[in-house]
């Protein structure tokens, strides 16, 4: 509920099990992880997550608090590690640079033309002044920045924007990307389309 406030697309699984399933068929920015799974140790998603040469970050959020514990989900390729009961602001800095390291970013400011983009506050500027967007445009820009000047997927777009109960079509998407570019003409930005691919950012005005 806390990451789904902040804009994240969040998909929910309750067991080990489905969370291989899940991890097998689609791509994730980043898996929090429980250790006390129902059906079997957290620890084996982690090995199941890494024997895939899967790049997404890992965090462990458990109550399994002992400092072998910790040393030994770290050494098996987890990239934080946070005991509960936690700090919900803690939380969601950690989740922060995680997504930062992720996306191979040092500062937690990206730049793109004239357009700004602050991580912390998951917000939007040009000159100084805030671009306000509704929620799946920010985070439809959101995603575009994070690759920017780089041709991103239709599908890959639909898959960061969606969770698994979100019925979003490629319709939707198409009309998301329409209101984008209206919002960033005038700050000197566009989203142009790759045809039968997908889209990407270009710092000049025009479709």
């Amino acid at each position: 509920m806390l990451l789904r406030t902040s804009g994240y697309a969040v998909d929910l699984v309750e067991d080990g099990a489905s969370a291989e399933a899940a991890i097998a068929t689609q791509s994730f920015d980043l898996v929090v992880l429980d250790l006390n799974l129902p059906d079997f140790d957290g620890l084996d998603v982690l090995r199941f997550i890494r024997s895939r040469k899967d790049g997404a970050a890992v965090m462990i959020l458990t109550a399994r608090g002992a400092a072998e514990e910790r040393v030994r989900g770290l050494d098996l390729g987890a990239d934080d590690y946070m005991i509960k009961p936690f700090d919900v602001s803690e939380f969601e800095a950690r989740v922060r640079v995680l997504l930062r390291r992720h996306a191979g970013l040092r500062s937690s400011l990206i730049s793109f033309g004239v357009v700004d983009f602050d991580l912390n506050s998951r917000s939007f500027s040009a000159n100084g002044q805030t671009i306000e967007l509704p929620a799946r445009e920010l985070s439809l820009l959101e995603v575009l920045f994070m690759r920017a000047g780089k041709v991103v997927a239709k599908e890959a777009i639909m898959q960061s924007l969606a969770a698994f109960d979100d019925d979003l079509s490629s319709n939707a998407i198409e009309q998301y990307v329409s209101r984008l570019r209206k919002r960033l003409a005038p700050h000197g930005l566009t989203v142009r389309t790759a045809r039968g691919i997908g889209y990407y950012l270009d710092p000049s005005v025009g479709a």
